[in-house]
């Protein structure tokens, strides 16, 4: 079942939208966006990946977020950011095992994002489904460009991004790592 990406807003509550998808070996998961009542299982989504998807997520080790990062993360403004979460229902909660986000410049026309699975969720086609509703929200908005910075060692972020259609550059910055561009 989908909503429209315009509906929903910080107060919109069932308005939200929401995404039932099927995966390549046909389990099931719900699209939705993060809450702030998803602060807890944000925490085991984000403690429960390998040390090198959180290496790869946060360009740095991060084994136990601070509750001011889990604050940030599932505290969401849905006007300048969006996220979305990836949920399996697991003795009676959801369980977190993918997440996509983005936040916008100040203008309100880039923006940069971010996809992480959970590593026994990946090469099921779950990065490419949360990546493609967070373009498409994105474009909805009037979004001119989406940007993302990875490490250059991060063999399957190039691979999703260039199956999305993203351009890559090396970072000028820092060799070990890689810009991704979309235009929208």
């Amino acid at each position: 079942m989908s909503h429209g990406p315009l509906l929903f807003t910080p107060s919109a509550g069932p308005e939200y939208p929401r995404w039932s998808e099927t995966l390549r070996d046909r389990s099931h998961v719900l699209i939705r966006p993060i809450l702030p009542q998803d602060k807890e299982a944000e925490r085991a989504f984000i403690e429960g990946l390998s040390a090198e998807a959180r290496r790869y997520r946060f360009l740095g080790q991060v084994k136990c977020p601070s509750d001011a990062m889990l604050e940030r993360f599932t505290h969401v403004d849905y006007v300048h950011e969006v996220a979305f979460v990836a949920v399996v229902a697991e003795d009676g909660h959801d369980r977190i095992v993918g997440v996509s986000r983005y936040s916008t410049d100040q203008e309100g026309t880039q923006c940069e994002c971010a996809v992480t699975v959970s590593d026994a969720w990946q090469h099921k086609g779950l990065g490419t489904l949360l990546m493609r509703h967070l373009i498409e929200v994105a474009r909805a908005r009037g979004i001119r460009r989406m940007s993302s910075i990875d490490s250059a060692e991060n063999v399957q972020m190039r691979d999703l991004a260039r199956y999305l259609g993203f351009q890559s550059r090396v970072d000028p910055d820092d060799a070990s790592q890689v810009i991704y561009e979309l235009s929208l």
